[in-house]
């Protein structure tokens, strides 16, 4: 309408342009003229106005303290009417005005918070990237009852998975909390491409997590930083921001909890009874089992999405960037817990936390210093290392409860270190003996194991084709063929050095 009310004051409005302006928009011609009326003399470009029911700010409290029910703030409304208040909407007028005057995130936040206002959020997407540029981490409690020790229980599972190509690097179960021990175990897991670990896996660029403690300890800060691999630590309750392993999460739980015997998210029937009946839970390690199997299909047969009907496998192959591998000895020291101490090695073994912890390496290491690094809550097992070159020495064991089969190699050990001594030392009393040959008659003993004339032969003519010049002493230098007129030179007939007896006697000076 603005631009005909400037064609109109310009004097070159046609019908031409009156009807394109209808056609377009799909009226009449007898329309177009009557807005434009509308905006030459009331100055009005769109429908005529009419006062109608919106949500002011004491409307919009009212609705938050009903937690979102329109219906519960309409009864208040018509209540406060009913008292000489203003004219309350009809219910239906209500429902329109709270849809028009606030977002759907809005009003899901009213009902149910800001996970339910953050459904209706609009995120942005990172770039694709290369593999292991960015890992990220997390745990999941698996909806499933398993047979723990004999008792029903719901493990949690701690794994890493690739942002670029969707590949589940390594995972770890626990059957109780996940604590820095299963994101210890599962980083290892991650990162060692060697044996059943492969081929998937290497160092990452940074790793993605949330605030969990676990995470952020000091001994997976240690781990990853001995490593020159950043932990990212995300706001908390902010899962969008891991959208990769939380996407993995949700998969888990529809493709493959939902599967197994003991899935605690069934439907039921009346009285929470299960369809199924009793059943019987899978052990812990075959859950595990089954897991394994799982994250093998998933990284091999399953097509995300998001790869463009490629499997993660697929796209870890097609990915050229360079895959750096961790040393397999620092990999397993860093990823175990330091004690931070300086220990000597004793004859009851090392002791850590008021506790000796032996093994059968330990023969003859008695005074040695070395590091403890361990893996948390397994105390039972520590790792020694060197303290001056940090080579790891092996596994030690708590000495009070040592299995009989560690018994028994510690017993062999000793074994083993006394007669190699036995050995060295009975070999050299017989290098040191001197034996003499039998004899009936009075003859000067004979001793045996003497040279034989031939052998000295040959010895003499050996020793005599060697280069005696190399035998000199280093400061040894030859007189010349005419001595300097400078040196003196002992007469002839004359001592050239005194005899001890003139060295002795002063009146002889």
């Amino acid at each position: 309408m603005r631009r005909l009310l400037v064609l109109e004051g310009r004097g070159e409005l046609t019908p031409v342009h009156t009807r394109m302006v209808a056609g377009t928009l799909g009226v009449s011609e007898r329309t177009v003229r009557r807005w434009l009326t509308a905006a030459r003399e009331e100055d009005r470009f769109g429908p005529v106005g009419r006062e109608r029911f919106a949500v002011t700010p004491e409307v919009l409290q009212q609705l938050a303290f009903h937690r979102g029910n329109a219906a519960a703030l309409h009864r208040d409304l018509v209540a406060a009417e009913a008292a000489g208040g203003v004219v309350a909407p009809s219910l239906a007028t209500l429902y329109r005005a709270v849809a028009r005057d606030l977002s759907p995130g809005q009003w899901a936040g009213l009902r149910g918070g800001e996970r339910a206002r953050r459904a209706h959020d609009v995120f942005l997407q990172r770039p694709a990237g290369h593999r292991n540029e960015v890992w990220e981490a997390d745990h999941v409690q698996v909806k499933v009852d398993v047979d723990i020790d004999g008792r029903p229980g719901r493990p949690w599972v701690t794994w890493f998975i690739d942002c670029a190509t969707r590949v589940v690097c390594g995972f770890a179960v626990t059957a109780q909390v996940p604590s820095r021990e299963s994101v210890l175990v599962a980083l290892r897991d991650a990162i060692s491409r060697e044996g059943e670990h492969g081929p998937f896996g290497g160092l990452p660029g940074a790793v993605r997590v949330d605030r969990g403690k676990d995470f952020l300890s000091r001994a997976v800060a240690d781990a990853l930083g001995a490593f020159a691999v950043p932990v990212v630590g995300l706001p908390a309750y902010s899962p969008h921001l891991k959208g990769t392993v939380e996407a993995l999460n949700k998969a888990a739980k529809q493709m493959f909890f939902a599967s197994l015997p003991g899935y605690t998210s069934a439907p039921r029937l009346k009285g929470g009874r299960n369809p199924a009946g009793e059943q019987r839970l899978l052990p812990l390690e075959a859950f595990i089992a089954l897991l394994g199997q799982w994250v093998a299909w998933w990284n091999t047969e399953h097509r995300p999405r998001s790869l463009a009907g490629r499997t993660p496998a697929a796209a870890w192959e097609e990915d050229l960037t360079p895959v750096e591998d961790a040393e397999p000895g620092a990999l397993h020291m860093f990823t175990l817990e330091d004690d931070g101490r300086v220990r000597v090695l004793a004859g009851k073994g090392v002791r850590w936390r008021n506790r000796h912890y032996v093994a059968s390496w330990m023969t003859g290491q008695a005074g040695r210093k070395v590091r403890l690094r361990y893996m948390p809550h397994h105390e039972h097992e520590i790792e020694v290392y060197d303290a001056a070159t940090g080579r790891h020495l092996g596994s030690a064991y708590l000495s009070d409860r040592a299995s009989a089969e560690q018994i028994r190699e510690m017993k062999r050990a000793r074994a083993r270190e006394a007669d190699r001594l036995r050995r060295l030392l009975a070999a050299a009393e017989k290098d040191r003996a001197t034996r003499f040959a039998a004899a009936t008659r009075g003859t000067p003993a004979e001793v045996l194991g003497t040279v034989t004339e031939l052998e000295a032969g040959v010895a003499v003519r050996a020793l005599a084709a060697s280069d005696l010049a190399e035998a000199a002493l280093p400061g040894y230098l030859p007189l010349p063929d005419k001595m300097p007129a400078s040196w003196t030179e002992p007469k002839p007939g004359k001592a050239a050095v005194p005899s001890i007896e003139d060295e002795s006697t002063p009146a002889s000076r």
